[in-house]
């Protein structure tokens, strides 16, 4: 997406459960500039979390967590990797664990099993260049940067329920929020 494409984006709309029959927030927030956001599940797996999941989630290297990898579009062309991280010990047994979509998302599904996500959470965002699986599944040429957004979120309750690895091509504007002093 090159920056005449950009829009300003907000997270919010990514941490609220979607109301019966609504589809997931990319594909709303895409029409509602005019364009068609799509995503495709590339894998459901449980897998050996990165270190920096693995110290959001307080666990230890050898437990397991379910990672549901995607690919995100915008009008047929991929413009973005999103792999989202949950403990095993939520996921396993709840769609979150199948490779199947999740109606509504994964935001609503994890907010029925009792995890509502907090307003705001913590996001980390860094540059570098694309890896060769971000090359391939994007594709990029050689040495394109990226930009890669992680997203921690824990419940109302406290508890850290989803780390997603955001890899996008396109510009990102971001709106941050003031805190009462």
């Amino acid at each position: 997406m090159s920056s005449d494409d950009a829009w300003m984006g907000e997270a919010q709309p990514y941490l609220v459960p979607r109301g019966a029959g609504q589809g997931d927030a990319w594909s709303a927030e895409a029409a509602a500039h005019g364009r068609r956001g799509g995503q495709r599940l590339l894998a459901v797996q449980e897998v050996e979390a990165p270190q920096p999941v693995r110290d959001f989630f307080g666990i230890h290297t050898s437990e397991m967590v379910v990672v549901r990898r995607r690919l995100i579009t915008l009008d047929d062309r991929p413009v973005e990797l999103a792999d989202s991280y949950y403990p095993a010990h939520i996921a396993r047994g709840t769609p979150l664990a199948d490779a199947r979509r999740i109606p509504g998302g994964a935001v609503t599904l994890l907010a029925k099993l009792g995890f509502t996500p907090e307003s705001e959470p913590l996001e980390d965002v860094a540059a570098s260049t694309a890896t060769a699986r971000e090359r391939e599944e994007l594709d990029l040429p050689a040495r394109t940067p990226v930009l890669v957004l992680t997203r921690f979120t824990m419940s109302t309750t406290g508890t850290p329920m989803e780390v997603s690895v955001m890899t996008m091509t396109r510009h990102l504007q971001y709106r941050q929020r003031k805190q009462a002093s």
